[in-house]
């Protein structure tokens, strides 16, 4: 009874904290179908809409980098908590928006509220759990990602076609209170009062900083952790020209191709889980970022050589997402594993990197489109081998 009880607590945190994770793409990619009717709501421009979407990522990347020593501080519930109510009520605010001006403001400060969901759920495992159990943990969580992406889209599509736009914002309102509870009632304070950092003001927590950028263990795991993140942002940027306009793809084809890279993905991550049971994460994530590499540089050559070639462009584009289900649980653990006493912060400093670089890699992807696939190639080639360079520079750790 005592083994049934811990393997449905356990069960329940991971579940809670997949919910607040999910805080992220859901509000990314839910609202992306919307684009064409809150332009013609607003009367604004395709760059002005966009805009909104770029304010978010500057405020998950800030508001983690503010959040995480908080954290550290004052324990992960009340913080969370706050972040919550803060998200909620900047939906709220996006769903009677006046204006677009009014629309960018809210995003910026659901972001600011809902980085706190993807700061303390990395730094609660950290709190509970060692390198190898976090691991598994953070596999399982992988599963948020890959669906994220796929089922917000939908639920968007699907309610953009009946109701009118500013309904998607209601619904992230509503799941917002509804993580309210669930925290309360099924996480509870995972950092206890002696285990806090204590006083020191901006000073100690520039110090923490300061001593993460310089631990090189920490800086190589979540640089590799981002640098292969951007690959994969990469290719959900170029992803869409490259099969739709480039290969001729339908819509619908495309979204069935993306379902099962991200299929690939999932289970990628619970074959993980599996084999922590038995090999360390360190040789897994080796193991894994080889692959990684290949399948990049494999890319690349395709779209040199054979630029027309769909199945050998597809097959590689399917082991670089699903080798990421590898790569990022382990890559989180290793370097979450260096924090002591300054989790939040460790998993502030993770964020930024990984949002910072992808946001950049993205940017770059669209800036240097020239009709054929080889600027996605290029970036997922130069991130795999910049990640493979960063965690080489962790031997030994």
């Amino acid at each position: 009874m005592n083994a049934s009880n811990a393997l449905g607590s356990r069960i329940r945190f991971i579940v809670i904290l997949g919910a607040l994770i999910a805080f992220a793409p859901l509000s990314i990619d839910m609202y992306l179908p919307a684009f064409p009717a809150i332009a013609e709501h607003f009367g604004a421009t395709a760059g002005a809409v966009q805009t909104t979407l770029a304010v978010f990522f500057i405020g998950l990347a800030a508001g983690q980098g503010v959040l995480g020593p908080i954290m550290d501080r004052m324990g992960r519930l009340r913080p969370l908590l706050f972040g919550i109510a803060v998200y909620v009520a900047a939906s709220l605010w996006a769903s009677f928006a006046p204006d677009i001006e009014s629309l960018t403001a809210a995003r910026l400060l659901q972001a600011l509220g809902g980085c706190a969901g993807i700061v303390a759920s990395r730094a609660m495992v950290r709190d509970l759990f060692d390198e190898r159990a976090s691991a598994q943990v953070y596999s399982m969580l992988m599963l948020v990602m890959g669906l994220a992406p796929i089922l917000a889209p939908m639920i968007g599509g699907v309610l953009i076609a009946h109701y009118e736009w500013p309904v998607i914002f209601w619904v992230l309102t509503a799941f917002g209170l509804a993580c309210i509870p669930a925290v309360l009632f099924g996480l509870g304070e995972t950092l206890p009062p002696e285990r806090r950092e204590h006083g020191g003001g901006l000073a100690r927590v520039g110090r923490d900083y300061l001593a993460l950028l310089m631990d090189k263990p920490f800086m190589a795991f979540a640089l590799a952790n981002a640098l292969v993140s951007c690959a994969m942002f990469a290719y959900i940027t170029g992803s869409p020209f490259v099969f739709i306009e480039l290969h001729g793809l339908a819509p619908e084809s495309y979204a069935i191709l993306f379902g099962l890279n991200a299929a690939g993905l999932i289970a990628a991550a619970q074959v993980n889980a599996l084999l922590l049971r038995r090999y360390s994460s360190r040789a897994i994530l080796r193991i894994a970022m080889s692959v990684h590499l290949l399948a990049a540089l494999a890319l690349l050559a395709v779209t040199l050589l054979v630029p027309q070639a769909f199945l050998p462009l597809a097959a590689c584009i399917f082991v670089v997402v699903g080798s990421y289900g590898f790569v990022g649980a382990n890559a989180t653990a290793a370097a979450m594993a260096r924090a002591e006493r300054s989790a939040g912060s460790a998993s502030a400093l993770t964020g930024i990197l990984q949002f910072a670089f992808a946001a950049v890699v993205g940017g770059l992807v669209g800036a240097f489109n020239d009709g054929t696939a080889l600027p996605m190639a290029i970036a997922i080639a130069v991130a795999s081998i910049a990640g493979t360079l960063a965690r080489l520079s962790a031997r030994g750790a």
